[in-house]
């Protein structure tokens, strides 16, 4: 098996790109970053200052004419990291060409384009996985050991949100109310709240949403609700707010035995925003006892009773490592498409309820 660096060239250098893919790619062993597509040059100057030998791209078509891997400059994956609306032409034309592709959530705007593209990459056995790196949040990796464990009994109720107090509106295509752009936040939060129900608790039945746009001048869903009934019989309750003025838990999850209660954001978008960057042997992830969960039983005022227990680290690193992995050994991709579209699934059936004031069966 080669040694070789893996080539990797990711098109997008704002938010997604230039915090979350191209620092976890540099991380990643057996990954280097090769090229950046953008057509901006304050972005260009910014990934030549964080990335001193990365070579930059004005256009996507420039990656198609190196092809695959190769002599000619090619690369061995292409991260797709620009808005929602080009993901997937972009994602096509990498499957196209023969190219490895990861794709930023959501993949689409609907479960039938996702379905389509994960048909395209079956057909050219070509590697396509999509970016949820949030089933790697510390407090996601917790509950799951939980829920292995069986400490919290059977499990009745989950209730995630996601909320922010952002009551001025700060623009672009996220906030736009034009669908071809694929913005507000059932498609941007709601991505990940709905992944991380379906992954912890399977597929999903029935589907009622309330869908808001609460702040003067926006255009898009900016307070939205969401309830899920699961076929196992567990339901989620699923909130994604920027104009929550009182945060509520990330997590309170409650079962025949006990309950999971869990205050505060995973901290490495954090740290990365801050230019910190994850390294072998170097703490990574981690949070203070003060913001560990609690679990356990009660009915006291303050606390609901339980005892705080560690958050395990977040490892938002170990997406890239698989996504090597598969790249090399022919494993399987850490999220796949078929997943992102039985996630789109539920967002298209949110959408729906929240129109038309019914319940969806799925």
């Amino acid at each position: 098996m080669s040694t070789t660096p893996l080539r990797v060239g990711v098109i997008g250098y704002g938010l997604a790109g230039s915090v979350f893919h191209a620092p976890l790619v540099a991380a990643t062993d057996g990954l280097v970053l090769d090229t950046v597509v953008t057509s901006d040059p304050a972005r260009q100057a910014q990934a030549r200052a964080e990335f001193p030998d990365v070579r930059i791209a004005t256009s996507a078509d420039e990656l198609w004419d190196r092809g695959l891997g190769g002599d000619r400059g090619g690369l061995d994956l292409i991260v797709i990291a620009s808005p929602n609306k080009t993901h997937v032409p972009l994602a096509t034309a990498a499957l196209t060409a023969g190219i490895p592709v990861v794709v930023d959530k959501p993949l689409a705007a609907t479960a039938a384009e996702a379905r389509e593209l994960a048909a395209l990459a079956d057909r050219s056995g070509t590697f396509l996985s999509v970016f949820q790196n949030r089933r790697w949040d510390n407090d996601f990796l917790t509950l799951r050991r939980l829920l292995a464990d069986g400490e919290l009994g059977e499990i009745q109720r989950f209730e995630s949100r996601f909320e922010r107090w952002r009551p001025q509106l700060k623009g672009g295509w996220r906030e736009s109310g034009a669908p071809e752009e694929i913005g507000g936040l059932l498609y941007d939060l709601g991505s990940h709240v709905v992944d991380q129900a379906l992954v912890l608790f399977g597929p999903a039945l029935r589907v009622y949403a309330e869908t808001d746009v609460r702040r003067p001048g926006a255009e898009a869903d900016d307070d939205t609700f969401i309830a899920l009934t699961h076929a196992n019989g567990v339901r989620s309750h699923l909130y994604v707010s920027a104009t929550t003025a009182q945060l509520g838990p990330r997590f309170r999850v409650l079962g025949s035995r006990a309950g999971y209660v869990k205050y505060g954001l995973d901290p490495q978008e954090g740290a990365l925003r801050e230019g910190l960057r994850p390294t072998p042997g170097t703490p990574w992830g981690e949070e203070p006892e003060h913001l560990w969960g609690l679990v356990g039983s009660g009915e006291s005022p303050l606390t609901g009773g339980g005892i705080p227990l560690r958050t395990l680290p977040g490892d938002y690193p170990a997406y890239y490592a698989a996504v090597a992995a598969a790249l090399r050994e022919g494993g399987p991709a850490p999220v796949t498409a078929y997943e992102a579209a039985h996630c789109l699934d539920v967002l298209e059936a949110a959408r729906a309820s929240s129109r038309d004031g019914v319940t969806v069966d799925l």
